[in-house]
C-alpha cells in the first residue's frame, strides 16, 4: 500500500491507462504544463506528446475528437479543466457522444471518459467552482462517476476507461490534495454502479458523494458524541444509481439525510430523495431531510463558505430527523 492524495492517485490511474495504447489524453494544458491542477503531471515526458495531447481551447473540439476517436477503436480520456468549462461540449456530449449506440443500433459505442474537476471551496467563484452533476445524470446514454477517496478514485477512473460507454468522471476539486488514503501498488478497479456503506449505523442514514463526503464523515463523527449513530453511504456512482444499497440502509435506520454542494432545485438530491418515499416510505420515522448548496450562482470566495454545505447544517437535519 502507498499513501496517496487524490491528485496522486488519479495520475497514477492515468499512468496505468496509457500502458494500453488504445488510451489517449487530450485537453488544455495537460501536456507540458501538466493539468491546471497538476493530476496529469509527467505523462508526457513519458508516454510522448502522441499520447498526451495539448489541444487549443476549445471544449467542443477536444470532446468532439475524443468521440471520432473513441468510435474509431482508441478509448480517449478527455479533461475539461472545470466543470463549467464543459458546457460548450454539451451539444457535442447529448447529441453525439451519449447517442451513438442507440443510433447505429448498437453497432458502435463511445468509450471515453470525460474528466471534470468540479465543486467549489478553493475561492475561485462561478464557472470555476460549479456543481451541475444533474445535467449530466438527466442523459440517457451517459454514466456519471464520483469518487470521494484517493482509493475509488484511482479504482473508478480505471473502470471508466474499461467501460464500453462513455463516462462523466467527476473529480472534487478541493479534495485534489486534501484528501488522503491508501491506494494498493498492484492495478484494481472498483466496479461502476456500486454505492459503499462507509461506516455502519443504526439511527439514521447519511446519504452524501464527492467533496460532500469530507463533511458528511465529521458530522458523523460529532452526531456520536450525541449518541446518535449514523450510518454514512457513499454514492460513488450517480449514474447507475445504486437504489439497493440506499434502500437497504434507509429501511434498516428509518431516517434519511442526503447531501450535496449542487443547487437545492432539480440536485440529485431530490431524485434519491424521490426514489427513498417510493419504494421505503412505510419504513421511514420522519421525513427525508436534503443538506444542499443554494439557488444560486457560486459566490467569491468571501461568502463561499456560507454556500458550501458546512458540518453543522448536516448536523442539523439529522438532528431535526431525529427528533421527528
Amino acid at each position: 500500500m502507498t499513501e496517496l492524495n487524490m491528485a496522486q492517485a488519479l495520475n497514477a490511474a492515468l499512468d496505468r491507462a496509457l500502458a494500453d495504447e488504445r488510451v489517449v489524453l487530450l485537453g488544455e494544458d495537460i501536456g507540458q504544463t501538466g493539468g491546471v491542477f497538476r493530476v496529469s503531471d509527467g505523462l508526457l515526458e513519458k508516454h510522448g506528446p502522441d499520447r498526451v495531447i495539448d489541444t487549443p481551447v476549445s471544449e467542443a473540439g477536444i470532446v468532439g475528437a475524443a468521440y471520432g476517436m473513441a468510435v474509431a477503436g482508441l478509448r480517449p480520456i478527455a479533461e475539461m479543466q472545470f466543470m463549467g468549462f464543459s458546457y460548450p461540449a454539451f451539444d457535442q456530449i447529448i447529441s453525439h457522444v451519449s447517442r451513438i449506440r442507440n443510433r447505429s443500433r448498437h453497432r458502435f459505442t463511445a468509450p471515453l471518459v470525460i474528466r471534470v474537476p468540479y465543486g467549489a471551496g478553493i475561492g475561485a467563484a462561478e464557472h470555476h467552482s460549479e456543481s451541475t452533476e444533474a445535467l449530466y445524470a438527466h442523459i440517457p446514454g451517459l454514466k456519471v462517476v464520483v469518487p470521494s477517496t484517493p482509493h475509488d478514485a484511482y479504482g473508478l477512473l480505471l473502470a471508466a476507461v474499461d467501460d464500453p460507454d462513455p463516462v462523466i468522471f467527476l473529480e472534487p476539486i478541493r479534495l485534489y490534495r486534501s484528501a488522503r488514503g491508501e491506494v494498493p501498488e498492484e492495478p484494481y478497479t472498483v466496479p461502476i454502479g456500486t454505492a459503499k456503506v462507509e461506516k455502519p449505523g443504526s439511527d439514521v442514514t447519511i446519504i452524501a458523494y464527492g467533496s460532500m463526503m469530507r463533511e458528511a464523515r465529521a458530522a458523523a463523527t460529532e452526531l456520536a458524541e450525541s449518541d446518535i449513530d449514523a450510518e454514512l453511504l457513499d454514492v460513488r456512482t450517480i449514474i447507475p444509481f445504486d437504489t439497493e444499497t440506499v434502500l437497504e440502509s434507509v429501511t434498516r435506520t428509518g431516517r434519511a439525510v442526503v447531501v450535496h454542494e449542487a443547487p437545492r432545485t432539480a440536485g440529485f438530491g431530490a431524485e434519491i430523495a424521490s426514489q427513498i418515499y417510493e419504494q421505503a416510505f412505510y419504513s421511514l420515522l420522519a421525513p427525508v431531510e436534503r443538506v444542499t448548496g443554494w439557488d444560486t450562482v457560486v459566490p467569491l470566495r468571501r461568502a463561499e463558505q456560507h454556500y458550501v454545505p458546512s458540518v453543522g447544517r448536516v448536523v442539523a437535519a439529522v438532528h431535526r430527523v431525529m427528533e421527528t
